[in-house]
């Protein structure tokens, strides 16, 4: 299969695109959600060449019911695939668990201290960095003895600012005009990965990688809600990133 991305993160993980699995059609081919209507031996064999590609156990690959929250799950034991909670961050010390996020234009967060032994991943849309779920995703990992100043974030492939044309009611809710550009009358261009790495940056985090990707600007590399969307909708496939300790 086609190799992740990876970044400078002190933790095996990868940013994984939509290419080297075995699902068809719009899913075509490393499709990794659980909850669209892709066949679900295609979704698991993809997950585990995903797994295994990092050097994970895929039984150890564990994954979220993601709500575009800020509730962060500790992680002690895997539990069965399709029965992860409702929520939108992980954390973990333990050797060989896996942490997996699907995103579609979201973003990415992948965190590790290594000094502590201790990992994080987020799904980090603009409700949920907004609400503060990569506040609380650092918050989880120091009280499993992690420390701020050590820990280190990748942020992975999501919507690039170019392509992320929003309204008022986000623009309202971020409250901060240095992520925005003008756009169409009431429109704004908003630049969702520099905002989650500056709350990760107000949070203490030491240092703070980005992946120069634009999910929604290129179809071969990435699927995209935003990009189906103005495409008039149809079915979805979603990539994973994912860290293991």
């Amino acid at each position: 299969m086609t190799g992740p991305l990876v970044t400078t993160l002190p933790a095996r993980h990868g940013f994984f695109t939509r290419a080297g699995g075995v699902s068809e059609g719009p899913y075509a081919s490393l499709n990794c959600s659980l909850s669209g209507r892709d066949r679900m031996e295609a979704v698991l064999e993809n997950r585990a060449r995903a797994a295994r590609a990092v050097g994970a156990d895929p039984a150890l690959l564990v994954g979220l019911t993601q709500v575009h929250g800020a509730h962060v799950v500790r992680v002690t034991a895997p539990w069965p695939v399709g029965a992860g909670p409702q929520a939108d961050a992980m954390a973990t010390d333990r050797p060989g668990i896996a942490l997996g996020i699907v995103t579609a234009d979201c973003a990415p967060v992948l965190l590790a201290d290594p000094r502590a032994g201790v990992i994080g991943a987020a799904h980090a849309g603009w409700r949920g960095a907004v609400a503060g779920v990569l506040e609380a995703t650092v918050a989880a990992m120091t009280d499993l003895g992690a420390r701020a100043e050590r820990i280190v974030a990748a942020i992975g492939p999501c919507i690039g600012q170019e392509s992320y044309e929003v309204a008022c009611d986000l623009y309202d809710a971020v409250a901060d005009p240095r992520f925005f550009r003008d756009g169409r009358p009431g429109h704004w261009q908003f630049d969702l990965g520099g905002y989650c790495a500056a709350r990760l940056a107000a949070a203490g985090v030491a240092a703070v990688e980005r992946v120069a990707a634009d999910t929604a600007a290129e179809p071969a590399r990435f699927f995209s809600h935003r990009r189906r969307t103005l495409a008039g909708g149809g079915p979805i496939g979603h990539q994973i990133s994912v860290v293991v300790r």
